[in-house]
């Protein structure tokens, strides 16, 4: 496989002041939202303007321990509305920050008070959540790292951020097509340039037999990662913020959908005066997202073996006992819908397409005034056959709660809070409904999101 190097995200950001705005509460610290010019690109383009938190993109980085209380204000310095989703988060349900479902959008202008405990150790993240296939894809998302109690036998823990963006060749500006009829109806918003952590030729110098954390999350709008690794030797530790019972030596391609996240031991393995790197594998040919330049070595000899991290405790589902939920996924392009309800009403596709809605689930089109998925009591086992009958792939994220994949031999298997399927795919996912509200459940692929695949269950 060759592996070449590619031009990604420029790292900093100018910050500017909004005057005008409210304050935040006391004791709150402020995540402004606004626009900002970054160079993005190199020599001869000039700065390329993105929506970030700080402003910057990513975002101020939330690191705090388990167990403890997040008080963030955010700040709208946007021309349009938005709110901010703690993606991963077991939260209240009054906090999930879903404009138009949990709390109505905030306006430009204006302010809105989050103050949640994180109850689970883990990585995760936070971005927009009020036209979220535009306004992620300008930048406004951010991670958020919840530490566990004791540290880990590790040298560095270092969070990686990977995102890709769609570049008018001839502005140099993010292409202005954001919820154009392909995107909704095909694979989503695919870039044509990728970064990570907003560092151009990003190189983080490493020392032969160092142990690191990475922390890995995709906060694309639709583009899948298949992540290998050069000169490391590797361990997925956990997946979507919660442990492994067992570290999972990385022996093929990662496959990190939109909103997954994946934390990986590694053991630097290359020889001083060597490059090792996070390498994305495309049709065959590889280039590199991050790359570790080996400056000397640590020790002589390597650590043991990786130990496990700390399970966050999280309730197990009696399949046994579970009430039996189906969602079949179905529409866009090359795909066999013919109509689907709308607002409670038949549509054919045709009023469909005016209207912008390519997706169905389970027949109907998703919005956040329909009737939800199921209705469910708390503490109630669900067990959830999905569906892909479609020809493109989508990562389903279930907001408030984490769930199992049920393996193919009907057992559990890794908890996640987004799981991917490829077309034509079919997945049970299973999880104890202990968090009362209403949760989203939608394709994360933002594009599908907006254009139908959305639904919610009510949890009493």
């Amino acid at each position: 496989m060759n592996v070449t190097r590619r031009n990604i995200l420029l790292g900093g950001a100018a910050c500017a002041a909004l005057p005008g705005l409210a304050f935040a509460q006391a004791g709150a610290e402020e995540l402004w939202a606004a626009a900002f010019d970054h160079q993005l690109l190199p020599d001869p383009y000039g700065p390329t303007t993105l929506w970030g938190y700080g402003p910057a993109s990513p975002g101020t980085e939330i690191r705090v321990a388990q167990g403890a209380r997040v008080r963030r204000t955010l700040v709208n310095g946007l021309d349009q509305p938005t709110s901010i989703h703690w993606h991963g988060i077991r939260i209240d349900n009054a906090m999930d920050g879903v404009a138009g479902l949990t709390q109505g959008a905030v306006a430009p202008g204006e302010r809105f008070d989050y103050d949640f405990t994180v109850p689970d150790a883990g990585t995760f993240w936070y971005h927009a959540h009020d036209r979220s296939f535009e306004q992620v894809g300008r930048g406004l998302y951010g991670a958020l790292i919840v530490e566990e109690p004791e540290p880990l036998d590790i040298d560095r823990d270092e969070v990686l951020v990977l995102d890709d963006w769609l570049i008018d060749p001839d502005s140099g500006q993010l292409a202005a097509s954001f919820g154009n009829m392909h995107d909704l109806s095909h694979a989503g918003q695919v870039g044509n340039l990728v970064t990570a952590n907003g560092a151009h030729d990003l190189a983080m110098p490493v020392k032969r037999h160092e142990r690191l954390r990475l922390r890995l999350i995709n906060a694309a709008n639709a583009r899948v990662f298949q992540l290998q690794m050069s000169g490391l030797d590797s361990w997925i530790v956990a997946l979507d913020g919660m442990p492994l019972p067992t570290p999972r030596p990385l022996s093929e391609a990662l496959l990190l959908a939109p909103a997954q996240r994946a934390d990986l031991i590694v053991d630097v393995t290359a020889e001083a005066g060597e490059t090792a790197g996070l390498v994305s594998v495309e049709r065959g040919e590889g280039f590199a997202l991050a790359s570790f330049p080996v400056t000397s070595e640590a020790s002589a000899t390597r650590r043991g073996a990786v130990a496990p991290l700390p399970p966050n405790t999280v309730a197990r589902p009696d399949l046994a006992a579970a009430t039996v939920l189906d969602l079949r996924m179905e529409g866009g392009a090359m795909g066999g819908l013919r109509g689907a309800r709308l607002d409670g009403e038949m549509q054919s596709m045709n009023a469909l397409v005016a209207e912008n809605k390519f997706w169905a689930f389970n027949g109907a089109i998703g919005t956040m005034e329909g009737p939800p998925l199921a209705e469910l009591s708390r503490g109630e086992t669900v067990r959830l056959k999905i569906v892909n009958d479609t020809a493109f792939p989508h990562a389903m994220h279930l907001h408030g709660m984490h769930f199992r994949e049920v393996t193919k031999d009907g057992q559990l298997g890794d908890l996640r809070d987004t799981t991917l399927l490829l077309r034509g795919e079919t997945r049970e996912v299973a999880f104890v409904a202990d968090n009362p509200g209403d949760w989203l459940l939608h394709c994360h692929m933002l594009s599908h999101a907006v254009a139908g695949m959305t639904t919610r269950l009510r949890v009493g």
